[in-house]
């Protein structure tokens, strides 16, 4: 995570009371990045713990929102985007009093959510809206809790730590698996990805991916992952994907999330009626780059040919790991013009995001646009509660169409 003011660090001394009696009138805004889940390492837990995961977090779509006190006598959560579905405002409210309940701190807020990431799209929107309402309530409180500990108090990371990590550092992120006891599972390696590399995301709005009960029979109904094949997704993620990204190239990256995928797709797709890829459209989009990829192009090295192909999580959003952006672009353009582009897809090339989420604190404004003379000396309103000027222009939850 970035922030832009002292955080309370362990042993710092700050006294929750203390903190709250300077916070009146103060804001507390966070950005959260999505996450992509490119695989469990062993779902079946052929060794005795289940899971494992492999994710990476990308620039946008994003979770943004702010907290800040109530001037009524009860908890204000709003939307002031449009995009933002009622069940979101629900999840968030939910999430707001059982941090109220946990911390017996429950003075009345104003939660306003501007975007959020599409729920049940493969994205980790549920992860990363509890830990940015928990990320802001704790900040705004003066609380000292690590994001698991906020992640365990509103329930999530029961099965994957990518989220809760990618919330906190970004990057290409790997974990252990949940721990016996419960604990969210311990972060095995991070590694920073290539500044150059690029994501396609592909997603189809008019298909969800598996959720909620529905997720748990269709886990519950499949045959356990034989230890060979969790064996070979080890290798992958081991001697390709992690090298690749640390600097043996972006081949053996693409190579290795593809395999991955190919594995898990044919694992999982009797529970996604006999396809790898939730949504056929999305499907049939990204094997055709993964081909046009191998093709040579003028300027292309032979080490960045290829591309990491798959679906993150349940889908429906499928990605298409590059090495540039002039690549994604030109690779799409093609598509495009062969009519691959189903009208309906939901298209964007992102960076993949090699920090956590932004925390801004208000009043911090002066300090957050030092940079900006015009910013810096423009005076602030009495009733100044709106969020910061962004110092990324990162998009909101809309995707542009195919």
């Amino acid at each position: 995570m970035e922030f832009d003011l002292p955080y309370p660090t362990p042993g710092s001394g700050a006294r929750p009371g203390e903190s709250a009696r300077h916070s009146c009138g103060r804001t507390v805004w966070v950005e959260a990045p999505a996450r992509l889940h490119l695989g469990f390492l062993d779902p079946a837990g052929s060794l005795g713990r289940p899971f494992g995961s492999l994710g990476l977090t990308v620039a946008a779509p994003v979770t943004r929102l702010s907290l800040t006190a109530a001037t009524g006598p009860a908890n204000q959560v709003i939307a002031s985007g449009r995009d933002v579905p009622a069940e979101d405002l629900a999840r968030a409210e939910r999430h707001l009093h059982e941090l109220q309940r946990r911390s017996g701190l429950g003075r009345p807020m104003s939660l306003q959510l501007e975007c959020t990431l599409a729920p049940h799209a493969g994205l980790g929107s549920g992860t990363q809206l509890a830990l940015a309402v928990g990320r802001a309530f704790a900040r705004w409180h003066g609380l000292d809790l690590p994001t698991v500990a906020l992640a365990a108090w509103l329930g999530r990371g029961l099965r994957s730590g990518v989220g809760i990590a990618g919330f906190d550092q970004g990057g290409l992120l790997l974990d252990g698996g949940p721990l016996a006891d419960g604990s969210p599972a311990p972060l095995l390696a991070r590694l920073a990805l290539p500044a150059g590399w690029r994501v396609l995301l592909v997603s189809d709005p008019q298909c969800q991916g598996l959720s909620g009960s529905a997720e748990r029979s269709a886990l519950a109904a499949l045959a356990p992952l034989p230890q060979a094949a969790a064996a070979a997704i080890c290798h992958e993620t081991l001697m390709r994907v992690l090298p690749g990204a640390a600097g043996a190239g972006f081949a053996a990256a693409a190579q290795g999330v593809s395999r991955i995928q190919q594995i898990l797709g044919d694992h999982f797709a009797p529970a996604q009626g006999g396809d790898a890829f939730v949504s056929r459209p999305v499907g049939r989009l990204l094997r055709w780059i993964e081909r046009q990829a191998q093709q040579p192009a003028a300027g292309l090295a032979p080490a960045d040919l290829g591309a990491g192909i798959g679906q993150s999580s349940w889908g429906p959003t499928g990605f298409a790991l590059l090495p540039s952006a002039a690549r994604a672009q030109q690779l799409l353009d093609a598509a495009r013009a062969a009519g691959l582009v189903d009208a309906g897809l939901a298209l964007r090339i992102v960076e993949p995001l090699n920090r956590g989420a932004r925390v801004i604190e208000h009043p911090a404004r002066m300090q957050d646009t030092a940079g900006d003379p015009a910013a810096a000396t423009a005076p602030r309103r009495a009733d100044d509660g709106c969020p910061p000027p962004p110092r990324c222009a990162a998009p909101l939850r809309a995707w542009p169409r195919g």
